[in-house]
């Protein structure tokens, strides 16, 4: 574990670079606060459970959004900008299947669908189909973006609420743990 976070560290990007970064400059006297990069038992699963939010929601430029949110509602940028990685390419495809199908049974969408119900669609053709021809995939989100975009939402709430909480309570382990090992002789 300490191997990751050691591999981690490494790549985050030190105040100084950040500082020098010609596009960072003008935002640099909110972005660099110390309060936004110090581990707090408050700052980090705020910033997990909104890394996982955007991450699910926000397909493209999430690092971005996540950072920029994180100033305004005082969360760990490193734990928001770490948690987007939900939304991996690998990952999103299923995420997107998975919050079509939830937005679909919520809406109800496939009882009053033209043609072939969703459901019917899903059964005849695998996920591989979906990846191979791009096409496939524009069209199915395009007649879908209701019921995707409400499942997407659902996923990324629970997500972000599962994430606080888990952050939370392993916050709440590791300090109790480093209390008995003081209290030890």
């Amino acid at each position: 574990m300490s191997a990751a976070f050691a591999w981690i560290g490494r790549r985050v990007p030190s105040r100084e670079e950040l500082e020098g970064n010609r596009w960072l400059r003008p935002v640099s006297h909110h972005l660099l606060r110390p309060e936004l990069w110090r581990l707090t038992r408050r700052s980090v699963p705020r910033g997990v459970a909104l890394g996982l939010f955007v991450g699910v929601m926000i397909p493209l430029a999430h690092f971005v959004v996540a950072a920029t949110i994180a100033i305004f509602i005082r969360a760990n940028i490193p734990a928001a900008m770490l948690a987007t990685f939900v939304g991996f390419p690998v990952i999103y495809v299923a995420l997107v299947a998975l919050a079509a199908r939830i937005g679909e049974m919520l809406l109800r969408v496939d009882a009053i669908t033209a043609g072939e119900p969703l459901t019917d669609a899903l059964a005849t053709s695998r996920i591989e189909c979906l990846l191979r021809d791009g096409r496939h995939v524009l069209h199915w989100i395009e007649g879908r973006g209701p019921s995707v975009v409400l499942g997407l939402f659902i996923i990324a709430t629970a997500l972000a609420v599962v994430g606080f909480a888990l952050s939370t309570v392993l916050w709440r382990w590791r300090i109790a743990r480093k209390w008995r090992q003081r209290a030890m002789p």
